[in-house]
């Protein structure tokens, strides 16, 4: 099937087959995961969409897309709107779209292994009202016309060492099991992808850029552990690290074990395990009790180890980005470079080091319209010419073993404009306000989020995505619970309260839709702060990215002594941490030059 009409012909004719009038097709996998097996990506092979967020729906006779903002443009260049209507999210919802769409007695499907138990009893309920019937089924129609859908991956796994990880798995499962006691419960079941490879200090290669394997887990009150995954990606070495008290079982009988629950009092997190595991549970007789994932928050809050195997990964990837900005600065002028070639270069540069696991993601590299499209994925078929006093950005990252790194910059190949360097100036005065902000202990990301935003809104201007995000150790980039946005963004953890020691990225933007956009990110930890005189606790941020910040796209007269003296400082630290790791003497001196103090 070549075209995407065809697709969703064959398709619609399936539902037909199993007695069915549409169907809801999710970008996640059965572990609600962002990012997903090559298997899984039943929506990008229905639709062409490539973006990391997004939901499809069809009837017989009509289909949608729903997207948030973060996608407004690249939906459109993407997903054929002669197939597709594109739905934008929050304000048109996928039930309220079916409810519309779908006629009184018919039949819409969905899998129960790929949604929240939330999502079902909501949908159910609006579709009910209208007399359609939400129905769970046996085999994803999808997986039935998908001909040469990939199989799940069977990489091996691999032992994240415990020198690398600051704890071990067997001291982890404690803390799990003394949790189960104190809430009178026998186990509980770990479904995201993330956790499990934290739980047991584990890590795979099954999901591009984040280094998971696909596998669930249950953890008992005792201690011990059974984690279902395919047996054949366990070596004698994985069964050694992971010892007696975790048995190892395959992942696909994992529904059995669940349906051998009877009586058992299960803890299961409703964001993160799929419908289908309460059903389960709930079919066997077991009692079921909602609770958030236990390895969520432990695993957001970094140990000491942790902590300072981010800061080595970011000097040793800042190193990397170094030495790509004075390659940009010697190719773009040339006006041949574009931007895939710039990606390339930049992957290439981080893979001499030799410690690259894999990227963090895939990279953006964007210039002109591109750069305002905050989420937009370059191909060979849309790279363009990064051409003369246009901007270009890049975001980008890296997966080692001691630590996972992501960050953006914004360049100017030639002279920019006024207005350019307005905007830059107000997302770096945003950058720098959030970098060194002071707040007490117990203050959420939703609360942070406006000190970043301000500078721009005296301009009448914002930007539509977060201004942070939680990231992993040698694991996810985006990571909960905590996240800075404001508390209305598409996606939770603007509520979460940060605590000390975790990392989340600090990226205020601009996107002048079809002409330019700019972003500015670093990574910061959470830390305590002293002040004299201080009552209570207080908190701030300590920056792990060591990068130049691009000068010639700044209004110097928009900075405050301050903020010059901050950028001053920071620049310092670049040269201190950054230089020493430079072989070569051109790019030594290219960096004392992009860090000179203004």
């Amino acid at each position: 099937m070549s075209t995407y009409h065809d697709r969703i012909a064959a398709l619609r004719a399936q539902l037909k087959q199993q007695n069915l009038d549409g169907f809801v097709i999710p970008l996640t996998d059965e572990h609600m995961s962002e990012y997903v097996g090559d298997y899984a990506r039943r929506l990008a092979w229905l639709t062409g969409f490539q973006g990391s967020a997004g939901t499809a729906a069809l009837t017989l006779e009509d289909a949608a897309i729903f997207t948030d903002g973060r996608y407004t443009v690249q939906v459109r260049e993407q997903v054929d709107g002669s197939v597709y209507s594109y739905e934008d999210v929050p304000r048109v919802q996928v039930a309220d779209w079916l409810q519309k769409k779908a006629k009184p007695g018919t039949r819409i499907g969905y899998d129960a292994w790929l949604h929240t138990r939330k999502w079902v009893n909501a949908a159910h309920a609006k579709l009910k009202a209208k007399g359609v019937e939400l129905v769970p089924v046996d085999r994803n129609p999808i997986d039935g016309v998908w001909q040469d859908q990939p199989d799940p991956s069977g990489a091996p796994v691999l032992v994240h060492e415990d020198v690398q990880a600051g704890r071990s798995s067997a001291e982890k499962r404690a803390d799990i099991a003394a949790w189960l006691k104190e809430e009178g419960a026998d186990g509980v079941v770990i479904a995201a992808l993330d956790s499990v490879a934290w739980l047991f200090n584990i890590r795979g290669s099954d999901v591009s850029h984040t280094p998971v394997a696909l596998s669930f887990a249950i953890v008992n009150a005792d201690g011990s552990a059974r984690l279902f995954i395919d047996p054949a990606k366990i070596s004698d070495e994985v069964r050694s690290h992971l010892g007696k008290d975790v048995t190892v079982e395959p992942r696909t009988d994992f529904g059995a074990a669940l349906s051998g629950m009877s009586g058992k009092k299960m803890m299961v997190d409703p964001d993160t395990a799929v419908a289908a595991i309460f059903q389960l549970l709930g079919d066997a007789g077991a009692q079921v009790r909602e609770a958030r994932d236990p390895a969520i928050l432990a695993k957001a809050i970094k140990n000491g180890t942790e902590i300072e195997g981010s800061r080595t990964a970011h000097i040793r990837d800042g190193a990397a980005i170094v030495r790509f900005l004075k390659w940009f600065a010697d190719e773009a002028p040339k006006g041949e470079l574009d931007e895939l070639t710039a990606a390339d270069k930049l992957e290439s540069i981080r893979r001499e080091s030799n410690l690259l696991m894999d990227l963090s993601f895939d990279t953006i590299s964007g210039t002109g319209k591109h750069a305002a499209m905050p989420h937009y994925r370059v191909t060979p078929e849309s790279s363009l010419t990064i051409e003369k006093n246009s901007i270009y950005l890049v975001d980008s990252g890296g997966q080692y073993r001691d630590g996972t790194t992501d960050i953006t910059r914004t360049m100017v190949n030639g002279t920019p404009t006024a207005e350019m360097k307005d905007r830059f100036t107000r997302v770096l005065k945003g950058h720098i306000a959030l970098a060194t902000a002071v707040f007490p202990d117990g203050t959420t990301g939703g609360q942070l989020d406006a000190f970043a935003r301000q500078f721009l809104w005296q301009a009448g201007v914002d930007y539509g995505h977060g201004t942070g995000h939680g990231v992993g150790s040698f694991l996810g980039v985006h990571e909960g619970p905590q996240r800075i946005s404001p508390a209305n963004y598409p996606g939770a953890g603007a509520s979460e309260p940060l605590r000390e020691g975790m990392i989340l990225s600090n990226e205020p933007g601009y996107y002048k839709a079809g002409e330019f956009g700019i972003r500015i990110e670093n990574l910061v930890v959470v830390e305590k702060r002293e002040i004299e005189g201080m009552e209570g606790d207080f908190l701030g941020f300590e920056t792990v990215t060591f990068a130049p910040i691009a000068l010639d796209l700044i209004d110097e007269s928009l900075l405050t002594d301050f903020e010059r003296q901050w950028l001053n400082d920071y620049h310092a630290q670049v040269r201190e941490k950054i230089g020493p790791q430079l072989s070569d003497d051109a790019d030594r001196k290219w960096l004392e030059d992009a860090t000179r103090a203004i």
